[in-house]
């Protein structure tokens, strides 16, 4: 397929896929989930590939989740809350090669959780991470909790997701929701180098080593799914439009009072 809301490119056996809406702090509509799954796969099994980094466009943002413009009681796209998130998971998750996720500046929300199911995560100095669904009237039930809570601890995990602070480069590999953080005008060399790095390694061995991995947590795609279908219901409520309706008008939700 021609991608529109992404680029493609392979550097010395490194498939990069890097989402392409800086304007939009690389927030993803359903297209732009379409185009990653197709471009995931791609890569996936490209045997020519040996390792894929999952990038954002522009300084500011890996990340940031949801289109919120495109969000009013359901998203733009396929799938059960109007984009194929369950797919994504599972293409970044299912693909036999480690996947890298590169964050130069804010990965929040549903960017979080994607840097949170990559093989990998290296960042830069200035790099943020963070929940704000609560804050939004929205949440990312699934591998956005319970596997967070797996990578980082459930203390950890829920004081992320209810009190949606921020956490730069340096905390995120010290709670072990990074790898390594590297200075910002360092960064894309070193993913490049790591990327390399593991197209030395067996690609058979690397494959079974991840589906073991995914093995231990292939439960909680269940738990996604079923999260999904509530998020859904919980969408199509007041109080969760109220999120959306707050972040329009520029002023603070009352969600409180929409609360049944």
């Amino acid at each position: 397929m021609d991608f529109e809301d992404i680029l493609y490119a392979v550097r010395n056996g490194v498939a990069w896929i890097t989402i392409n809406r800086p304007d939009k702090m690389n927030a993803f509509r359903g297209q732009t989930c379409d185009e990653l799954i197709a471009a995931l796969n791609k890569a996936g099994y490209d045997r020519e590939v040996g390792a894929i980094v999952l990038a954002g466009a522009g300084d500011r943002a890996f990340c940031t989740g949801g289109d919120q413009s495109a969000h009013s009681g359901n998203y733009d796209g396929r799938g059960t809350i109007g984009l194929p998130m369950e797919e994504l998971h599972s293409a970044i998750r299912d693909v036999p090669k480690p996947v890298i996720a590169r964050v130069q500046g804010y990965a929040i929300g549903g960017g979080n959780v994607l840097a949170t199911i990559c093989d990998l995560t290296i960042c830069s100095d200035k790099a943020q991470f963070g929940q704000v669904g609560p804050k939004m009237g929205s949440v990312d039930p699934g591998y956005g909790t319970a596997f967070l809570a797996r990578v980082v601890g459930e203390k950890k995990a829920r004081e992320i997701w209810y009190l949606n602070r921020r956490y730069g480069g340096a905390e995120a590999v010290a709670m072990g929701l990074a790898n390594f953080c590297f200075p910002h005008a360092e960064l894309d060399a070193e993913v490049q180098k790591i990327g390399e790095e593991l197209c030395e390694r067996s690609p058979t061995a690397l494959a079974i080593a991840k589906r073991s991995f995914n093995a231990d947590t292939a439960h909680q795609a269940g738990i996604a799914g079923l999260g999904m279908y509530a998020l859904k219901l919980y969408y199509d409520t007041q109080e969760s439009r109220e999120g959306a309706d707050a972040l329009r008008e520029k002023r603070k939700p009352e969600f409180r009072k929409y609360a049944k």
